[in-house]
C-alpha cells in the first residue's frame, strides 16, 4: 500500500502570514490538528500544529492571563492572538514524504520523527497530508493491527 491510497488529498493549507486566530479557528471549524503553510507559490514553508499553537500562543500569555480579571482576559487573549502570525508559531523544518512510498515506510518515518503528520510532497508541490489516524484506519482495514496486536491485553 502506498502513502497515496490512504492521505487526504488537496489538504487545507495556510499562508505564513495569516493570524493565529485564523489557524485556529480553521482547525476547530474542519476539526483538523495539523496544518501545512504554503507560500504564494504553493511551496511547503513549515507546518502549524494543535501543539505548536498551544506552546507558541498560550504559554508566552498564561501567566498574565491568569493575574487579571476575567471579563479582562478574553479581550488580551485575541489581542495576542491577532497579534502573531503563523509563522511565528509554525515548525520551520518539516519531515515529508511523497506520494509513491511505501505506508509503512512512512508509518515508520512518523514514529521516529515523533510527528502526527507527514505533508505529501510531488515535485515539490504540496499534494496531501498523510495523518497518524489514516495510516491506523489503513492498517485497520488491511488486518495488520491485529496481527501486531495479537497475544496483548488492550
Amino acid at each position: 500500500m502506498k502513502v497515496r491510497d490512504v492521505m487526504a488529498k488537496d489538504p487545507i493549507s495556510i499562508d505564513p502570514q495569516a493570524p493565529v486566530g485564523t489557524a485556529l479557528d480553521v482547525m476547530r471549524t474542519k476539526h483538523i490538528r495539523h496544518l501545512p503553510v504554503v507560500d504564494e507559490a504553493g511551496a511547503l514553508v513549515g507546518i502549524v500544529t494543535d501543539r505548536d499553537l498551544r506552546h507558541a500562543a498560550l504559554a508566552p500569555a498564561l501567566q498574565e492571563y491568569l493575574s487579571i480579571r476575567a471579563h479582562r482576559r478574553a479581550r488580551q487573549l485575541n489581542e495576542t492572538l491577532e497579534n502573531l502570525r503563523v509563522r511565528d508559531v509554525m515548525t520551520w523544518v518539516v519531515v515529508t514524504t511523497g506520494p509513491e512510498a511505501p505506508l509503512l515506510s512512512a508509518a515508520l518515518i512518523m514514529f521516529e520523527s515523533r510527528v502526527g503528520s507527514l505533508p505529501v510532497l510531488e515535485g515539490g508541490r504540496l499534494v496531501g497530508l498523510l495523518t497518524e489516524q489514516d495510516v491506523l484506519k489503513a492498517l485497520m482495514l488491511e488486518g495488520k493491527v491485529a496481527e501486531f496486536g495479537e497475544g496483548y491485553m488492550w
